[in-house]
């Protein structure tokens, strides 16, 4: 593993923070390259372990993940910085967006802009997808995993924290009877469980008590000043329950939230959360930033006793605070952990069945959002509308495949294009 500088971490994390398009499938892959084999500050197995931690914890795996890269590589410290970096670039464009879209709701330059990076998006997934895959599907036997889950969420409608049990179930049953099947290699070496494992655990308690202490400071101060019927103590108790039942990514709980949000707040209407749900998709960091935006909107539209404008900067940053406080919980509590539960070969089988069924999981809301990008109209049931086929989405993702997987472009260089494009035909008619 080669060594590197804090100020060289943090430089790296800002530029993924910045790139980080494409959902945790195109996230994951991003730091895959740029952290394992560009750079080698990460070895491959490491990677993939932690990845799967990461789908046990609630909240978003690809900023957990991140967050994990920086603690192993610097602690705490780079932990807070990498973590940070992955979020607040995104969390800076998703605001200015909600500004924007109070005051200029409609202007047709954003439906152009989204068009071509929502078709670029597809072909950045794609290409995750494919990668992700080559490294977690090494055996016919995980290949098999992947098919059965994403089967079981696209026709069977399973729930997801289902299918992620049954997978680990079958995976700690396969390290039992024939490791083989899993390819799994022998654990790394260390120190038996001992005293230090006591101390172990006395510092993952002190690290559980800050985190739920910093988790619930604004909370309090909400509470106290506020009372607990103003609207920024519903956005955060509501955004706090969000936080710990975020399994699975952020699709797992859009549809709870949506509900929520526009059925028992009545804080925005249900065109106004897909419009949302557009916004975080076409922003960098992780899709859960829709959180942003609805906590945004319900504040500005009761901002007293402040402004507007006062109240929704509040309502943003305090849905930010409560739900990304707890992922630093999860993993500064958990990461010391890592080394010890990676010598328990069924756990290890249990993980790896996990990324292998994850992989079915990308896998079906990859087609989720090919569906709903490439067609205007999707039935209940999810079959699209054939004739609703929106040509000019279909040429541009079209475009941006030739542009990543043929002549190898960045996802920089081909969100550009993608977002050029799509200024340039939204002047051409949709039929």
């Amino acid at each position: 593993m080669q060594a590197q500088s804090l100020a060289e971490l943090t430089r790296v994390f800002a530029r993924i923070g910045c790139l980080s398009f494409g959902g945790p499938a195109g996230q994951i892959a991003l730091m895959q390259r740029e952290l394992v084999e560009d750079r080698g500050w990460i070895e491959q197995g490491a990677f993939l372990r932690a990845l799967n931690l990461c789908h046990l914890l609630p909240g978003p795996e690809a900023q957990q993940l991140a967050t994990w890269i920086g603690w192993r590589l610097h602690g705490v410290r780079g932990g807070l910085i990498a973590g940070l970096l992955f979020v607040l670039p995104g969390a800076a464009v998703m605001l200015g967006l909600s500004l924007l879209y109070v005051v200029a709701a409609g202007l047709h330059w954003f439906a152009a802009l989204f068009l071509g990076i929502k078709a670029a998006v597809l072909a950045i997934v794609l290409q995750a997808l494919m990668r992700i895959a080559k490294r977690a599907l090494g055996t016919r036997f995980k290949i098999v995993l992947a098919i059965m889950a994403g089967a079981a969420l696209a026709l069977l409608h399973a729930p997801f924290p289902l299918v992620i049990v049954a997978a680990g179930l079958a995976g700690g049953l396969a390290a039992g009877w024939k490791p083989a099947l899993l390819d799994l290699h022998a654990a790394p070496s260390g120190t038996e469980p001992g005293e230090s494992g006591r101390r172990l655990a006395a510092a993952t308690i002190v690290t559980a008590a800050v985190w739920l202490f910093i988790w619930a400071l604004p909370l309090a101060g909400i509470l106290l000043t506020l009372g607990p019927h103003h609207v920024l103590w519903q956005i955060g108790l509501f955004f706090s329950r969000l936080a710990i039942v975020t399994f699975g990514g952020a699709y797992a709980v859009l549809a709870y939230m949506a509900q929520a949000a526009v059925s028992r707040f009545d804080w925005l209407s249900p065109g106004e959360m897909a419009d949302g749900l557009g916004l975080a998709e076409t922003t960098p960091g992780p899709l859960i930033m829709v959180t942003q935006f609805v906590g945004f909107i319900a504040a500005w539209r009761n901002p007293a006793p402040f402004t507007p404008l006062v109240a929704g900067l509040l309502g943003a940053g305090l849905t930010i605070w409560v739900t990304f406080a707890p992922c630093f919980l999860w993993i500064f509590a958990c990461a010391p952990w890592m080394e010890r539960l990676e010598r328990m070969a069924r756990l290890q089988g249990a993980l790896a069945a996990i990324t292998a069924a994850v992989v079915g999981v990308i896998a079906n809301l990859a087609l989720w959002f090919a569906l709903h990008v490439l067609f205007r109209q999707v039935s209940e049931t999810g079959l699209p509308d054939l004739a609703s086929l929106d040509w000019r989405a279909a040429v541009i993702a079209a475009q941006a495949v030739l542009l990543l997987f043929g002549l190898k472009h960045g996802i920089a260089a081909t969100m550009a294009f993608c977002s050029a494009a799509g200024l340039v035909l939204s002047v051409i008619p949709f039929s």
